[in-house]
């Protein structure tokens, strides 16, 4: 079973902080073979969603408030664990995500930039697509939202 936490950026500890920019840099940067700056000083202004299984970070992403990355607010750096994605972790974190944002920021349209490959995925948790297929970071990406 995995857990969650959620954090502002001030009450994350180093170990913490350490995990997350390892997953993030281990799946964005080596497993998609993308060089980008993920460090891209945003965090700061995130709430941060940490699952873990076995005290293991398995699961992330990251949470803005309305007007800060979007119109809506949103969710990015969604990962799993290149181990743990066969237990489905994925879907546990979004609907903790989608939950996190109405309790912090008492919201529920929400605007996320996915990557295209994963819309179904998306579309599961309520999300349709907005836009057309965009690159971002040489990557096709679309808009989707979530009422």
């Amino acid at each position: 079973m995995i857990t969650f936490k959620i954090k502002r950026f001030n009450e994350l500890s180093t170990t913490e902080l350490y995990s997350l920019l390892q997953l993030r840099s281990e799946v964005f940067v080596v497993e998609q073979n993308c060089v980008y700056q993920d460090v891209d000083g945003k965090d700061e202004k995130a709430l941060h969603v940490l699952g873990y299984y076995n005290d293991d970070l398995a699961a992330y992403s990251r949470l803005f408030n309305k007007g800060y990355y979007f119109e809506e607010t949103s969710i990015g750096r969604v990962v799993v664990s290149p181990k743990y994605r066969e237990k489905k972790f994925g879907h546990d974190l979004m609907r903790v995500s989608i939950a996190a944002i109405k309790e912090n920021f008492n919201e529920t349209a929400i605007t996320i930039s996915a990557q295209e490959y994963l819309k179904k995925f998306y579309e599961s948790h309520g999300f349709v697509q907005t836009s057309v297929m965009y690159l971002e970071d040489e990557i096709p990406h679309i808009q989707m939202k979530r009422s």
